[in-house]
């Protein structure tokens, strides 16, 4: 929607839950805690955690649950939305939700190998993935020329 403003959290996430809705429809939900380092002196200490409740839908919602477990580092990004809810005891509150448009690992401590999915949720092969595909360069490029010591202008 025009105006929202993007937000970009990183933190370690908690256990993904992934349901569906009576339609069909995949909802994964997790919390991000996002804990601020400072350097006091020569040591760093811990401020205090902010959690954020997380929300990611369809086919990302499946693979969030798929890749990613308590504890992992992730960087999500996308907008606050409030949503109001009833308690047991028939209180009506809200709470403010971060509804993800992307969720990836950090790789600052980690590292990552993508795998794309297809669209039956199967992963391709390793040979279709980003991570090995060769491009062809055209005939017309001068750079696809073998090495030489000679640059090609």
């Amino acid at each position: 929607m025009a105006g929202e403003i993007p937000v970009t959290v990183v933190g370690s996430i908690t256990e993904p839950t992934l349901r569906f809705s009576p339609q069909g429809k995949a909802i994964a939900s997790f919390s991000v805690a996002s804990t601020p380092r400072v350097k006091d002196g020569d040591n760093w200490v811990d401020g205090e955690t902010t959690w954020f409740r997380v929300s990611v839908f369809d086919a990302m919602a499946e693979n969030v649950a798929e890749s990613f477990a308590k504890g992992d580092r992730v960087i999500v990004q996308g907008r606050f939305k409030t949503r109001s809810y009833q308690t047991d005891a028939g209180e009506t509150r809200s709470g403010l939700e971060l509804v993800a448009d992307e969720v990836g690992p950090t790789l600052r401590w980690a590292t990552a190998k993508p795998v794309k999915v297809g669209q039956g949720g199967q992963a391709r092969p390793a040979q279709d993935s980003g991570m090995t595909r060769t491009r062809t360069a055209p005939a017309a490029d001068p750079w696809a020329t073998p090495a030489s010591n000679e640059p090609p202008f």
